[in-house]
């Protein structure tokens, strides 16, 4: 199976709500239970504005990222929990990174959880650092309200990351 990262095209839309709740459900021998409502991906396509990348035709992953604060944020990935310790969402993450790079933006930011070995951690060993709140923009204070209003924050630590992307040079 091909798994070259590649923009999502309307007929994966259907696909990436089962693979980011299968993703989540490695939530939950952590005590995680994520708050009933909409999917982050089905937020994005509902919201529209974004950019949606997938790896693997069916999709077996993807990555959502929207402009915040003149920078790219990295709202989710996702990895069908079937297929994770594969490389898939490195793969997405290096994606979203050289993306970025080439659209000239200064870094990448993204939300997560402090302690779940798959999130900060993982985004740790890939070039992110934590980023302190008083080096937030209006945005990421923004989806930080809106996470802490929904009980996200109730469910463990969360913290902003960032990667910083030089001229040519990685994050």
């Amino acid at each position: 199976m091909e798994l070259a990262p590649r923009t999502a095209r309307p007929v994966d839309l259907p696909l990436l709500v089962a693979i980011e709740e299968s993703a989540d459900g490695m939530f939950g021998p952590l005590g995680i239970e994520f708050p009933a409502g909409p999917t982050v991906i089905e937020t994005m396509i509902e919201k529209g504005g974004g950019e949606i990348v997938v790896a693997g035709d069916p999709p077996l992953g993807f990555a959502a990222v929207q402009e915040l604060d003149g920078a790219v944020h990295l709202e989710q990935i996702a990895v069908h929990a079937d297929r994770v310790r594969q490389g898939i969402g490195a793969l997405l993450l290096r994606e979203v990174l050289e993306r970025a790079r080439r659209a000239g933006a200064p870094g990448v930011s993204l939300l997560t959880f402090q302690d779940v070995p798959w999130n900060a951690p993982w985004y740790a060993k890939h070039g992110f650092e934590v980023l302190p709140a008083e080096r937030w923009g209006p945005g990421l204070r923004g989806h930080w309200d809106d996470e802490v209003a929904a009980g996200l924050h109730d469910l463990g630590p969360r913290v902003v990351m960032w990667a910083p992307l030089g001229q040519g040079g990685d994050a």
